[in-house]
């Protein structure tokens, strides 16, 4: 359990005890929707919720048993969720999301991509320490970025010197910074320090991080690096808390068997999200999100037809790159779907956070992707993304997709009903002091929703006797005949589902 001090509301993370659990939870009201959101809402539980012919949920095998969790709504109050997960032979989980009462599907997986094989998944579900190395990046005035120290010793951290302090960091004070590197991922805290010394060119830098085999656990030690890296510019040399660090975190790992990203285990921990696609919750600070979306406006829509067509997406912004790995993290989201079997065959989103020159090589081989990067020389190599957004600005250089560059009409009232649900929202909240769901889970729930409903609209009438999408079915998935018709032409073609797209008398399979 965690819970946002006042002091660093974008850093400072402190864990606090979970609650009495002899405690009775306490009910958790539903905050008032309207009838025609209601039934809507109703239609998307009954879609997302649905049984396979066993009854059992697709790629789990397990029936479900109750599990209370505690979670924080905001600084100073938290709810109590209900989970239902199990071990046995059938089920599906089912959460009560804030009071939404939202159906959600658990992710589809097996046991081979469990962090810890042949544990139980209740035992799976519980936050495990997972620290893999913890090291110490320095700038030295005449060899560049190296690695100071590190534990394990013979841990291989090859390009992490570059990763933990980004290009153009000299200019700031300080930042955090989450990466790539192999098969796991990391997270830095970096800080600048002005010192008298001739030697160090009047400034001495460093940065202090972590690896791990998911990006799910790493803000827990945020505040922690961020005390390290100031007290390593204060007293160089001194890395008694970091040894001390790494042998009570240190995990034990499994074989690292062909080490793509693709057998990371990448499991959340026991919160609300816990049963919505885990693999892409960043649990970062309140506000993420919601920042994210005022910060592009309507053009959150055109961010969201390239996640969900899997294109490879970049960011440039430079120093300071913190917030800019959280707009990589709510790209991803936006693509969020959780019917069964829908894009078991599309590449998978991969958050590579931090990026830079070192990464071209794998960015190569890569078909989707998100990442940021502070260096510019990217611009230039277009054969390496397909969206690039300096910015506000997106752009593409690919001719099919300039027409999703353009906001249509069906993408404006999208965004008109999203800005609506969060005044409503944030209302709630002012007036009623409702703290039962926050702004995070109402953007990943909309986009979720939305995802679903095309989907379930789209494998409906590929199984139909009349496989032919009409205009009608279009408007119906909250799109635009005409504007938005590149796009499903690219949704069909990328997901591989068979119908006819009939359109002013204009027709493609």
């Amino acid at each position: 359990m965690v819970k946002q001090s006042d002091r660093a509301p974008l850093l400072d993370w402190e864990e606090i005890p979970p609650p009495d659990p002899n405690q009775p939870a306490q009910p958790v009201p539903h905050p008032p929707l309207r009838e025609e959101e209601d039934a809507k809402a109703e239609k998307s539980l009954q879609l997302a919720g649905r049984r396979t012919s066993s009854g059992t949920a697709a790629g789990t095998g397990w029936s479900p048993s109750t599990v209370d969790t505690n979670i924080s709504c905001s600084p100073t109050k938290s709810v109590t969720a209900v989970v239902i997960s199990g071990n046995g032979n059938s089920g599906r989980p089912l959460t009560q999301i804030c009071g939404l009462g939202w159906h959600r599907p658990e992710p589809l997986g097996s046991d081979r991509n469990l962090p810890f094989p042949g544990l139980s998944v209740r035992d799976q579900w519980e936050e495990k320490d997972q620290i893999v190395a913890v090291f110490v990046v320095t700038f030295d005035t005449r060899s560049g970025n190296m690695v100071e120290w590190c534990l394990p010793h013979d841990v291989n951290l090859d390009g992490v010197e570059f990763k933990s302090i980004a290009s153009g960091s000299h200019r700031i004070n300080s930042d955090f910074i989450y990466f790539r590197k192999g098969c796991y991922f990391g997270l830095a805290c970096f800080a600048n320090m002005p010192v008298e010394s001739e030697l160090e060119r009047g400034a001495r830098m460093k940065s202090v991080g972590i690896l791990s085999p998911s990006y799910t656990l790493l803000y827990r030690y945020m505040h922690f690096l961020e005390n390290q890296v100031r007290l390593q510019l204060k007293s160089p040399g001194q890395y008694s808390p970091l040894e001390a660090f790494y042998e009570d975190k240190k995990g034990v790992l499994p074989p690292a068997g062909n080490g793509l990203v693709t057998a990371c285990p990448t499991w959340s921990v026991t919160t609300i999200n816990r049963c919505m696609h885990p693999e892409m919750k960043i649990t970062h600070p309140a506000g993420c999100m919601s920042q994210f979306i005022q910060f592009f406006g309507e053009h959150i829509m055109v961010l969201w037809k390239f996640a969900l067509l899997r294109k490879r997406i970049l960011i440039f912004s430079p120093p300071p790159v913190g917030v800019v790995c959280y707009r990589v993290y709510c790209c991803c989201c936006l693509a969020n779907v959780s019917l069964p079997g829908i894009g078991v065959s599309v590449p998978e989103l991969r958050p590579f956070f931090y990026i830079n020159i070192a990464d071209i090589p794998t960015l190569e081989k890569e078909m989707s992707y998100v990442a940021c990067t502070t260096e510019k020389i990217f611009e230039e190599k277009k054969e390496l993304y397909d969206v690039y957004i300096d910015n506000q600005n997106v752009k593409t250089h690919r001719s099919h997709l300039q027409p999703l560059l353009r906001v249509n009409a069906a993408d404006k009232e999208k965004y008109r009903k999203l800005s609506e649900q969060r005044q409503m929202l944030l209302y709630s909240q002012e007036v009623d002091g409702d703290c039962t769901t926050n702004e995070e889970d109402l953007f990943i729930l909309f986009f979720m929703e939305l995802n679903n409903r095309i989907f379930q609209t789209l494998s409906d009438i590929a199984g139909s006797n009349d496989p032919t999408l009409t205009a009608e079915h279009v408007r119906a998935m909250g799109l635009d005949p005409q504007g938005d018709r590149s796009f499903l032409v690219d949704l069909l073609e990328v997901y591989g589902i068979d119908v006819t797209l009939v359109i002013d008398n204009l027709c493609c399979h």
